[in-house]
């Protein structure tokens, strides 16, 4: 028997923060108490003094880039990176190549995570402009959503049809996840760049070309679809202070039929970096000016937003190296999103209790997740072990995504993520992950 107690630590769980133990047995949580004793001899004794334990943070959304774009990121190479961010599921997005959009196609990645994956999975079933068929065979009790892209992103998996757009929202019971950016808006503002600057575009005029009025228009238009419909809505990486007026935080999560997500890139960045950083902050949607992001902090602390996410995206340091036009939009964090949020904590900005509500807690009761997102008695060991007091610089030699570098190059963080379990194996101790792929696909309560 696989048995872990872990003592002395912080407990972070359901909004409150207690000093206990947690004995694991095999994969699941078998104890949470103020203090277990058992014999050395008969478990692995973690002393977690000083540091916070939390229930392993879901990521619901990220693109990990397999098939046919592996020289990107792959799923054994990123889902390293997440364990060792303390990222203990995640689900995936559906524009791989070939894109998710057939029911075969997606359980194909399935095939290829069951094998490769450090952490537990899920992936999105795409949605097209002509393959309803295929969305409503998917299965709601193991596959997490329907994704449907409202703007050109990475990919050709535009859905612009009304008619078409209706029937999904209309036709499916799932969980539909939308990026939201208005197409004609971003195509016109893109052309009165290219009169003024031709080819030679500048990247600090990316928040104005997927402008705040793109992102409104569309992620507005989305919400008045699913009041019309009835369809459950979750719209991914918000990014502008005048969505948050379509959210609301007056009735509880379970109760909400449209729910909202920010990204670590949309909380950490302004517009101001794009001059020092350049197309290496290049995301879509964009990241955009201080009062935005000074209004998305608002929000995710009084319930508004409910879900912090990474929109994890690699590309190569050639790739984003190109020009403006040329460079492809994302970014890789799964490895830094915990200790970002931690930072966000030392600085005021989030208490530790709302990060695990947002990272942990929410996605699992949003996706309904079987068994994930708690510390709980019964439920899968997937814990985090986090000491808020261990500084150390994100550089080249410990960034473990295959692209090989991170738009937090060269910043310090005073957490360190020290032990990450998944389903009870210790994967991750320490800046070492261990050759454990302890993932499971995930299955939800449908």
């Amino acid at each position: 028997m696989n048995r872990i107690l872990i003592k002395n630590a912080k407990i972070v769980n359901e909004g409150s923060i207690f000093d206990g133990d947690v004995l694991i047995e095999n994969d699941l949580i078998v104890e949470v108490a103020d203090s277990i004793s058992l014999k050395t001899s008969d478990c692995i004794v973690i002393d977690a003094e000083g540091s916070y334990l939390m229930p392993g943070a879901i990521d619901d959304q990220v693109h990990f880039r397999e098939p046919g774009l592996t020289h990107k990121g792959d799923i054994e190479s990123e889902s390293r990176a997440a364990v060792a961010g303390g990222i203990t599921s995640f689900i995936e997005q559906p524009n791989t190549v070939p894109n998710a959009v057939t029911q075969e196609i997606l359980e194909d990645k399935y095939q290829i995570a069951a094998q490769k994956s450090f952490a537990n999975y899920s992936f999105m079933m795409g949605a097209t402009n002509d393959n309803l068929e295929e969305v409503l065979k998917t299965n709601p009790k193991n596959v997490a959503g329907i994704k449907i892209f409202l703007g050109s992103s990475t990919g050709n998996m535009l859905v612009d049809r009304e008619e078409t757009l209706e029937k999904i929202f209309s036709s499916t019971p799932m969980l539909i996840a939308v990026h939201c950016e208005d197409e004609t808006t971003i195509q016109n503002n893109l052309a009165e760049f290219k009169e003024k600057y031709g080819d030679d575009i500048p990247v600090t005029a990316h928040n104005l070309i997927r402008s705040a009025e793109a992102c409104y228009l569309s992620s507005s238009k989305a919400v008045a679809l699913a009041k019309k419909t009835g369809a459950r809505l979750h719209i991914f990486h918000l990014s502008t202070a005048k969505e948050m007026e379509l959210f609301t935080n007056k009735i509880p999560l379970e109760d909400k039929k449209i729910t909202a997500e920010v990204c670590v890139h949309h909380l950490w960045f302004t517009d101001e970096d794009y001059k020092t950083k350049g197309n290496f902050i290049k995301w879509n949607p964009a990241v955009k000016t201080e009062s935005d992001r000074k209004v998305l902090w608002e929000a995710l602390n009084d319930g508004r937003i409910d879900v912090i996410a990474t929109d994890h995206a690699p590309h190569t340091k050639e790739e984003k190296a190109q020009s403006y036009l040329k460079a492809p939009s994302g970014g890789p964090l799964v490895q830094h999103a915990v200790v970002a949020m931690f930072e966000a904590h030392h600085q005021g900005k989030i208490s530790v209790e709302k990060i695990v509500e947002k990272m942990c807690h929410n996605p699992a009761k949003i996706f309904k997740i079987e068994k994930r997102g708690f510390i709980r008695e019964g439920y899968f060991a997937d814990l985090v072990i986090v000491n808020p007091s261990k500084p150390w610089s994100v550089n080249t030699d410990n960034i473990l995504y295959k692209c090989g570098w991170s738009p937090f190059e060269g910043t310090t963080f005073k957490s360190r993520i020290t032990h990450t379990f998944v389903n009870g194996e210790m994967v991750y101790n320490n800046f070492k992950v261990k050759d454990i792929r302890a993932g499971k696909r995930l299955l939800f309560d449908r």
